[in-house]
């Protein structure tokens, strides 16, 4: 079974609401996350999260684009990110294990919402998070949010799309820029809340965290307007919250077909170290 992503053409002209988001001080690493409804849609279907987890857990930081109708796409998005942000920060085990546990737990209660509201039937969640414990970091996935990493002047894309044409890449039947192209490029193979078991990316070891790194967690309605080196000039050049604005900004003035969220992580030393910071926490109201 695919779900096919909401497609990429206006839907109505409405005024543009400004971003939102809140900020806050607090200790490194540094981070920042903006989410906008775009330029064609009335409702933002974009949640995001940033959570400070406390001793042994670190920091949070969670991407989701719901999809369903009558705002069903909305309520899955919200519930994967304050799901996830609970479970991880009173979960046991390593944060890898806290991570995955909290990721299958946001699932089943997405999956029982669909089930127990027939206006609700259906809905569905991409969701990305990355979770930073010291100089470790693990990350999980589902969908075609994304994960990126800024290292040393480049940029890699630690997740992989869970969509019908990258499967057809994977089984060398379409090349990535066929895939980039295709019309189908948002249909979904796998995402949170729309089978009975969860198909999710988990890390099985942390990845090592460096000085001067830079994390981008970000939702299709950048990635697919934004290209990779265009993300890794923004990225290397800007502190966490203008980065996020520089991007979301840049995505709405190449159509903003969809929402925009950004989400960036800058870990402090190399050149992060000369960037003033700021922070901004929970941006969904």
């Amino acid at each position: 079974m695919f779900w096919r992503r909401k497609k990429k053409q206006p839907l109505s002209i409405a005024p543009e609401p400004a971003p939102t988001e809140t900020a806050a001080t607090g200790p490194e690493p540094m981070a920042s996350l903006v989410s906008d409804v775009g330029c064609h849609r009335e409702l933002n279907e974009d949640s995001g999260r940033i959570v400070h987890a406390g001793p042994g857990r670190g920091l949070l930081v969670i991407v989701a684009d719901g999809m369903g109708g009558h705002q069903a796409g909305e309520v899955a998005s919200q519930t994967a990110v304050e799901t996830i942000g609970k479970e991880y920060r009173t979960g046991e085990g390593t944060p890898g294990e806290a991570l995955a546990a909290a990721f299958r737990k946001a699932h089943q209660r997405i999956f029982d919402l669909g089930h127990a509201d027939r206006s609700m039937s259906g809905m569905g969640t991409t969701c990305t998070a990355l979770a930073i414990n010291g100089d470790e970091a693990w990350a999980a996935h589902v969908g075609d949010s994304r994960l990126y990493l800024v290292r040393d002047g480049s940029i890699y894309q630690l997740s992989e799309d869970h969509t019908q044409c990258m499967e057809m890449v994977r089984r060398g039947l379409m090349t990535m820029e066929e895939a980039h192209q295709h019309e189908d490029r948002n249909v979904l193979t796998h995402a949170m809340g729309t089978r009975p078991q969860l198909h999710a990316m988990f890390f099985d070891a942390p990845m090592k965290v460096l000085p001067g790194d830079k994390y981008l967690l970000c939702s299709d309605g950048l990635h697919d307007l934004v290209s990779e080196s265009d993300m890794q000039d923004v990225l290397r050049f800007n502190g966490s919250e203008p980065a996020c604005r520089k991007l979301v900004t840049m995505a709405k003035g190449r159509g903003g077909f969809d929402n925009v969220t950004a989400a960036v992580v800058s870990i402090p030393g190399g050149d992060a170290a000369a960037l003033k910071e700021t922070r901004d926490i929970e941006v969904k109201e």
